[in-house]
């Protein structure tokens, strides 16, 4: 059947039916992590984020400690809207079909059809960021970090241990290190993008990944065949 796109981004969260306080500390977010996004979080101020939302620093500091709290509610925010995208992938893949591995599959082809639906190209990676600049942090952010990491090999190995009750790999290979690549995949697919210009290269990676995973398993066979 014809597979119909999804109509997710990785945007800024509607503020409908949100409180003024809300709405506010949304739209600290929104400036930040598109500033973050181009310029790193040491090249991103306060300053410029209160100048950004027309703020009082008495307003900012209202919401956010310090550039700390700020990074790790950024953080929370974006993970959380990656666990909503792989849930509504997935569970719709899941509506579909039955088998575990189509269901992968299935799940995968969606996620590249949202990350093929930004025309720009996916914007950046928090996770990334904070990663690279983790340094610049307490270890409560890191440690975030680490458990998102980790959050996302325990959801895709999950996925892979189905897989594994009804097929079998045609190499060796370590579930945990395949459930990564996944992640590998995504945020080595948004270097790839960005480095050569092109945005439909993370849709064109994930499922050249997509097509490993096919071919790497086979059906068990049954008991006396």
């Amino acid at each position: 059947m014809p597979e119909e796109k999804t109509d997710h981004r990785f945007s800024p969260i509607n503020g409908a039916g949100m409180t003024k306080g809300a709405e506010t500390r949304q739209r600290i977010l929104d400036a930040a992590q598109a500033a973050i996004i181009e310029k790193g979080f040491t090249g991103t101020s306060i300053d410029e984020l209160i100048s950004e939302c027309g703020l009082s620093k008495g307003g900012f500091f209202y919401h956010f400690r310090d550039k700390n709290d700020l990074a790790k509610a950024l953080l929370r925010r974006y993970i959380d809207e990656d666990e909503r995208v792989f849930d509504e992938v997935f569970a719709r893949a899941a509506s579909l079909v039955d088998d575990p591995l189509q269901v992968f599959l299935l799940g995968l082809r969606f996620l590249a059809d949202v990350m093929g639906d930004m025309p720009n190209g996916h914007p950046g990676c928090i996770v990334a960021i904070a990663c690279y600049q983790e340094r610049l942090f307490d270890r409560d952010l890191r440690d975030l970090n680490a458990q998102a990491v980790l959050q996302w090999r325990r959801r895709f190995r999950g996925l892979l241990d189905e897989i594994a009750a009804r097929y079998r790999p045609r190499e060796p290979v370590e579930p945990d290190e395949l459930a990564d690549m996944v992640s590998t995949v995504l945020e080595g697919g948004i270097v790839m993008s960005k480095a050569l210009g092109d945005p439909a290269s993370l849709r064109r990676q994930i499922l050249a990944f997509r097509l490993m995973v096919q071919a790497l398993f086979v059906p068990i066979p049954e008991s006396g065949t």
